[in-house]
């Protein structure tokens, strides 16, 4: 468990991913589950939660004041790090991934640490498959692209029809909210809501359940302190798909 200070990270290494992606490393690791996150501070920018990718890395999509900063850093350069914050993902029995985007940044660390049997990646091209060669040689991997320049042509969920997710103990999923949503419904059909494992984004200030910015509807679940990673049942009578709230606290679709 983190006690929540701020340790100062130096950037030892930079993995450009895709055009838009980069995957910091840090000298130290941290001890984390997959699927937690840290509060990444940004000197003179913001303060922002990023899951952690590897022990000593994030990955960055470029999508905001924040992570353009991020991206724009180099080696050498330092930040304010707090965490690991949250639940994680389970690691244990038979594990189906289901990664979107750069949703395969969280779920990495349960890939490469040989706990999926079958990993399936969505991107919207060949070009934005985050991490798929490396997952190659960890998991069956099967692949789908938006423009269908690799793998299925469509979209990642499609690639369930061709599977059991019945037989498998854990779905273990994260991407966009659209996407994941998707799935849960899929698992919802089959009465297996709860087997699923959704790792959920919102907007969050403190990392640590105070300020109740990330709080989700209508139960008040904090996402950085009861999250991110939540079981399907408990998602399906709340807003996951439907919408969440920006900084001022105003409801907006996802």
């Amino acid at each position: 468990m983190s006690d929540g200070c701020t340790r100062a990270c130096a950037i030892t290494e930079i993995v450009d991913e895709t055009s838009t992606v980069r995957t910091l490393y840090f000298a130290e690791p941290f001890d984390f589950r997959a699927g937690q996150f840290v509060m990444v501070w940004v000197p003179g920018v913001d303060e922002v939660p990023m899951a952690l990718s590897s022990a000593r890395s994030i990955t960055v999509q470029n999508v905001g004041e924040a992570t353009a900063a991020l991206c724009g850093m180099e080696e050498g350069d330092l930040l304010g790090i707090r965490g690991p914050f949250g639940n994680g993902f389970p690691d244990d029995g038979t594990i189906l991934a289901i990664a979107g985007g750069v949703g395969a940044a969280p779920l990495r660390p349960l890939v490469m640490g040989g706990r999926v049997d079958t990993l399936l990646l969505g991107a919207r091209s060949a070009g934005e498959l985050l991490f798929s060669r490396d997952f190659s040689g960890a998991a069956r991997v099967r692949t789908a692209t938006d423009d269908g320049s690799a793998g299925h042509h469509g979209f990642v969920t499609d690639l369930l029809a061709g599977e059991d997710p019945a037989s498998f103990e854990r779905i273990c999923v994260c991407g966009p909210e659209r996407m994941m949503h998707a799935v849960l419904c899929a698992l919802d059909q089959q009465g297996i809501a709860g087997r699923g494992y959704f790792s959920l984004h919102r907007y969050m200030k403190c990392g640590i359940g105070l300020c109740g910015s990330c709080c989700i509807d209508p139960d008040g679940l904090r996402v950085c302190r009861d999250g991110p990673v939540f079981t399907g049942d408990l998602l399906l009578r709340s807003e996951f798909g439907r919408y969440c709230r920006d900084a001022s606290g105003r409801k907006r679709p996802v």
